[in-house]
């Protein structure tokens, strides 16, 4: 088992920053895909950006330039920095992993981008 423990998100105007951090904890050895999600609301969930095999990274299109996924091995953390928000990154961030078969979420951040 894999535990998932989001935290960092809040409230910002259009143009600030957040760093969103994703805690893992339990058997974290092998895990080869880490990512982050979001939400909005009335709409499907969609991948922001993704590690895989730890080097190739991916972003959405919506968010290429502005924000930078990261693993921090030592805190077996994975972070997303957040930068240049705008209202439409308005939703709730959930971390998802990988390790063998198996899927492992977190519960979710809300972040709220709003003048």
């Amino acid at each position: 088992q894999v535990q998932l423990v989001e935290s960092g998100g809040g409230s910002v105007q259009p143009g600030g920053s957040l760093r969103l951090s994703c805690a893992a904890s339990g058997s974290i050895g092998g895990i080869n895909v880490m990512g982050w999600y979001r939400q909005a609301p009335g709409k499907d969930r969609e991948l922001v950006a993704k590690i895989i095999d730890g080097g190739t990274i991916n972003y959405a299109d919506s968010v290429k330039g502005r924000f930078t996924i990261s693993w921090d091995n030592a805190k077996n953390t994975l972070y997303l920095q957040m930068n240049n928000l705008k209202p439409e990154d308005t939703a709730v961030y959930y971390c998802r992993v990988r390790r063998g078969g198996t899927y492992y979420w977190g519960q979710g951040t809300q972040v709220t981008v709003s003048s």
